[in-house]
């Protein structure tokens, strides 16, 4: 009775941790520790670590496109071979050249994030040697250079990756904590399979020691004729059938267990026993206080946003693929040549270079309005789509919620459902033990108890499940009042 006591009015959850038999060959989990190995050991969860790192290196790559980066750049040359030269009259020869160029230079680019343009600030020197006969050798410098790239009317990437890229990594972070928890749903619902399958062993077992009990009493009876042979007869078929459930039963044992110790990392041959004896707490979540972290929250509402933005870049994209467009490319510096390397940097004379390239296009029979066209209509429907999608998913936590709240309730029931019917049954078998019953209602009563302990079973899977569920929509911990986060600077190292 104060078992039952336990299950119906416990008040908080009890956070129990692994431990080992005596033997030292099992393995005694409850729900809660069990999650706890899945959130440390899963597969899925080095999956997942290895998914957000990533993404992390992606935003680190994304940042650096706004920060100046600097370069060295050497293409040096030698040229042995012969050349068609034009000549000063206008005449060309071939003419055998040998020689050898040598350059170096350094830029310092920065990204222009407003406009998607670039400007660079550049310094090079350049060794010109004239092999043969001549062997001489000439110098030119750069000393400072001033480079300006410009698209015009073009599509400014660095612009939509500044809307992008920090929706998408923190999306990936939120995604991270949620996977933790959906790996703790994964870990309850294969707990519970082998908890589930435990149980069926178990009461196989109970029922195929009582099914001989009772064909080996109905023997003596059925010889001193107080039963007929059609009750004994089938007796003996319920002996058999639970001996073949006992040995079924066997089987999935063995099965779910293999399945939960491969997704906890468990790597040693412990034979695991659960035990779902836990104190359940009474907690239930307001579902007005629950959407509005779920909004806040939920990685799926910041996806929701990405999608939305990332169709609005195609369809800038898309414009910027038709009507006028022009390119810019500007340098102003400094120069100088000789044949001494100091008198290179003497005197120094300016430099402007200034290159615009213009494409207007003239006839293109609607490819450039059909472009924008499938834009557009894409991005409605990825708006339509959302809409929808926020809809499903604030309905989705509404009903999980309502139905987590009557959860506890159910578990109550079904564990004083199980009790009954475990004492029916007790009651049962001793009332056809002394003539009172028939085999009907024993077998009757064999088939309530094992619903009931099922059910029991399958009511605090339920509890569980959704209570992470809702958890991992939320990413919030209702029980302690605090958000759910990781430590992620530990995850890239």
């Amino acid at each position: 009775m104060k078992f039952i006591m336990l299950i119906l009015f416990s008040l908080i959850f009890t956070l129990p941790v692994c431990s080992r038999s005596q033997e030292g060959d099992t393995l005694r989990l409850t729900v809660v520790s069990a999650i706890e190995v899945a959130r440390t050991q899963s597969p899925d969860v080095l999956v997942a670590r290895h998914s957000f790192r990533s993404s992390y290196w992606n935003y680190c790559y994304y940042k650096a496109n706004y920060k100046p980066s600097l370069a060295f750049t050497s293409t040096p040359y030698f040229n042995n071979q012969i050349n068609i030269i034009t000549m000063e009259d206008g005449t060309s020869k071939y003419i055998r050249q040998k020689q050898l160029r040598t350059d170096g230079g350094l830029s310092l680019t920065q990204n222009i994030p407003w406009t998607g343009g670039a400007i660079s600030l550049n310094t090079s020197l350049q060794r010109l040697d004239i092999l043969g006969d001549e062997n001489k050798h000439t110098y030119r410098s750069n000393p400072v250079t001033l480079t300006f790239q410009q698209s015009i009317f073009g599509y400014n990437s660095l612009k939509w990756d500044k809307k992008l890229e920090p929706l998408r990594f923190e999306e990936a972070k939120r995604e991270y904590v949620e996977t933790l928890e959906l790996v703790s749903v994964k870990a309850i619902t294969k707990f519970f399979n082998l908890a589930r399958a435990q149980s069926n062993l178990q009461i196989a077992k109970t029922n195929f020691a009582n099914a001989d009990t009772l064909y080996t009493f109905a023997k003596g009876r059925y010889n001193i004729g107080t039963i007929t042979e059609n009750e004994m007869l089938q007796l003996e078929i319920n002996r058999l059938t639970e001996e073949s459930n006992m040995l079924n039963a066997g089987i999935e044992v063995d099965d779910a267990m293999e399945d939960l110790r491969v997704y906890l990392g468990i790597t040693e041959a412990v034979v695991i026993e659960t035990d779902v004896t836990h104190q359940l707490s009474e907690l239930q979540v307001d579902w007005q206080d629950a959407l509005n972290k779920a909004l806040n929250n939920s990685p799926d509402i910041i996806n929701m946003e990405r999608r939305k933005r990332e169709s609005d870049g195609n369809v800038a994209y898309a414009r910027s693929q038709t009507g006028l467009k022009a390119d810019i490319y500007a340098q102003v510096g400094l120069t100088q040549t000789n044949d001494k390397f100091n008198k290179a940097y003497q005197d120094l004379q300016n430099q402007q270079y200034v290159e615009v390239g213009i494409r207007i296009p003239i006839l293109d029979w609607g490819r450039a309005k059909g472009r924008i066209s499938v834009a557009k209509s894409n991005r409605d429907m990825v708006y339509t789509q959302v809409g929808q999608d926020r809809t499903n998913f604030e309905q989705n936590i509404v009903k999980l919620v309502k139905q987590f709240n009557l959860q506890s309730n159910r578990v109550r029931v079904a564990a004083k459902t199980n009790y009954t019917a475990s004492r029916r049954n007790d009651v049962a078998r001793r009332l056809y033990i002394l003539g009172r019953s028939s085999v009907l209602d024993m077998n009757a009563a064999i088939s309530e108890q094992n619903a009931a302990c099922q059910n029991y079973i399958n009511t605090l899977f339920n509890y569980w499940q959704l209570y992470y569920t809702i958890r991992s929509i939320t990413l919030y911990d209702f029980e302690k009042d605090i958000l759910l986060t990781e430590d992620y600077d530990s995850l890239i190292k």
